[in-house]
């Protein structure tokens, strides 16, 4: 039978003792092994695996040997409780071996859990598994996490979150990876450990992943700020660094490219910064907010031609040293601004 959308996810966190077999397929592996990993732990405990209750064999073993899975759902543990047989990256190939054991499946065996990648609606595996009375199929696909999902993962750390978190947590769902997610849902558990009030989005900013041009925000706020005596000093940190001039350019371009956005969104800057991909959390969202709403959309149209000019410069066979030619335009910038 075919397990979809919320019916899956529920599946997933409390999974039917009494069914023969669950199939995990799709293209994101890490996706997969999510979702494995959580149905695994809810059907056998979180010390099932340290008690020899979990079996495990790739698809390879089994295609070696295919009496393999059979013996496994009927043998015996030591420690009393459920088991499953875990089968990993299964394929068409393993459909017989894995029908067979499916077939003679009785009460008391252990549960069959199989994963496999991408499978289309021809495959054999799947149809091993929807076409049985007793087992599940359910696809994993690449869309991001539903509300009732993030709740859940939410529920399951022991998070409340503000209105203002939630909404930065869910568009934050949309731009990283599972794991990432996963990562900083655990990290912000452990950020609040003690805390009797809801994460605010100040709180969810601490525990994001973070940027790699985290770096230049110095320097792009004392530009965009029109505080000039403090570029000199931060671009020689930078400099130190091996910071090139070019990268400095480019992460300007995109900060005020970012804020011309906001500055000419109809619903207003608040709408426009709301719309950032990838998400803006917390102070840094207020910070460009002030930003955007103290330049205005012409000086800031007139701010990305200096950045073009540079970049061109910057390009060229000028003998100019660069990141005096850089520095110059950060300066003329941050003048620009508090006209």
């Amino acid at each position: 039978m075919k397990l979809a959308g919320a019916a899956a996810n529920r599946y997933f966190s409390k999974p039917e003792p009494g069914r023969s077999g669950l199939l995990i397929f799709g293209a994101d592996a890490m996706r997969v092994a999510l979702k494995r990993q959580e149905v695994i732990k809810a059907l056998i405990g979180p010390q099932g695996e340290e008690e020899m209750r979990l079996t495990r064999m790739s698809g390879a073993d089994l295609r070696s040997d295919k009496s393999l899975l059979l013996d496994a759902i009927k043998e015996q543990g030591f420690f009393p409780g459920p088991r499953v047989a875990f089968v990993e990256d299964a394929t068409d190939g393993n459909a017989p071996a894995i029908k067979t054991a499916l077939d003679d499946w009785q009460e008391g065996d252990a549960q069959i859990v199989v994963t496999a990648k991408q499978l289309n609606a021809r495959s054999a595996l799947r149809k091993v598994f929807e076409g049985h009375s007793n087992s599940y199929a359910a696809g994993i696909y690449d869309d991001p996490p539903s509300r009732e999902e993030i709740e859940t993962e939410l529920k399951k750390a022991n998070l409340q979150l503000d209105r203002d978190a939630m909404t930065d947590l869910t568009a934050l769902s949309r731009e990283i990876d599972p794991g990432d997610f996963r990562q900083t849902i655990e990290k912000l558990s452990l950020y609040m450990l003690g805390h009797d009030t809801p994460a605010t989005s100040t709180d969810l900013e601490a525990c994001a992943p973070v940027s790699t041009e985290a770096d230049l925000d110095d320097v792009l706020n004392a530009v965009a700020e029109s505080r000039s005596g403090d570029i000199g000093p931060v671009m020689r940190k930078l400099e130190s660094q091996g910071v090139l001039p070019v990268t400095l350019c480019i992460g300007a371009t995109r900060h005020f490219r970012s804020l011309h956005m906001a500055a000419s969104d109809p619903g207003g800057v608040s709408s426009g910064i709301a719309k950032m991909r990838p998400p803006i959390f917390g102070p840094r969202r207020d910070r460009m907010s002030r930003q955007a709403q103290k330049w205005g959309m012409r000086r800031l149209e007139t701010a990305l031609d200096i950045l073009l000019d540079t970049d061109l410069t910057l390009r060229s066979s000028s003998q100019a040293p660069t990141m005096a030619v850089m520095e110059r335009t950060l300066i003329r910038l941050a003048m620009l601004g508090a006209r």
